[in-house]
């Protein structure tokens, strides 16, 4: 299955990345609209994301050891929607909506597509957070921050067969972005610092921590509608008490991201999970589709 996502994966980007249009008349969102940049007064825009994580293998064995597992699979579909609302153009109002459906014991990667509810699988709308993005600083249009309070939908995070779907704690998290195009406009550096305050919920696994998840994006552009781009990522859950569970991982991908008209643009992905502590090693592929208008 890996390498059929991969070549599945590769092929597509370089289709996307090289095939050209007739239609070149616009001026394309994908270098424009990056997660730094906010929208203009009652502008939209509407993402769709998909990503899907399966493992075979954890650091959960004696020791923090590596060790052979049934495959696991946790498939996580995000609707981000904003609109711009003021007249300087520096606040966005949104919300963020998380449907999940995952599988374990060793069923396919693909049964997760099954959206079953059974001694195996688990699958439902897991959370829903009102967001702002804002920029902090007048005419630094390249940096923005990205608030939001995500609310649990769920009341328990692992059922009676030990199926997990995804935590009962309240999160408050902050996005930072900042991004820089090189004098060429053939090359965008983009930054991400994640910041996560769990709480409220005794039960869960993600209470009382803090998470750090920076990342760095480095895209090239073959033409103004396309763009291959690789990244490394880092996850740190850090405890607020003795108790509190703690993890790390970094992880290491690429993608690329197409203009398909002037308004729906498409995004693919594909990382794997290199090292941690207390995670598994899998790999995780990701599409993406965004209107923006």
């Amino acid at each position: 299955m890996k390498i059929n996502y991969f070549k599945l994966i590769f092929i597509t980007l370089l289709l996307l990345s090289f095939q050209s249009y007739a239609q070149d008349n616009y001026k394309s969102n994908i270098q424009t609209y990056t997660p730094s940049k906010l929208l203009n007064k009652g502008q939209w825009d509407i993402k769709f994301f998909n990503n899907l994580y399966t493992e075979t293998q954890d650091l959960f064995g004696t020791n923090g050891a590596k060790r052979t597992i049934p495959r696991a699979t946790f498939f996580t579909a995000t609707i981000d929607v904003f609109t711009g609302v003021s007249d300087n153009n520096r606040l966005n109002v949104g919300l963020l909506l998380e449907f999940r459906s995952n599988a374990i014991g060793g069923k396919s990667a693909t049964s997760v597509f099954g959206f079953n509810n059974d001694n195996q699988s688990r699958n439902g709308l897991s959370s829903l957070a009102p967001a702002l993005k804002w920029q902090p600083i007048d005419g630094v249009g390249n940096f923005s921050i990205q608030s939001a309070v995500h609310i649990p939908l769920i009341s328990e995070e692992t059922d009676n067969n030990g199926v997990f779907l995804d935590q009962t704690a309240y999160m408050f998290q902050n996005r930072f972005f900042y991004d820089y195009t090189l004098p060429s406009g053939k090359w965008q550096l983009f930054t991400e610092l994640n910041t996560e305050y769990n709480f409220g919920e005794e039960d869960s696994f993600a209470n009382d921590t803090f998470v750090l998840a920076p990342g760095v994006f480095m895209s090239y552009f073959p033409s103004k509608k396309s763009t291959i781009l690789g990244f490394v990522q880092h996850f740190q859950r850090l405890g607020l008490n003795t108790k509190a569970f703690t993890q790390d991982f970094t992880t290491l991908g690429f993608g690329g991201k197409y203009q398909l008209t002037e308004v729906l643009n498409l995004e693919i992905l594909y990382s794997k999970f290199v090292r941690g502590t207390a995670t598994g090693l899998g790999q995780s592929f990701n599409i993406g589709l965004r209107a923006l208008f």
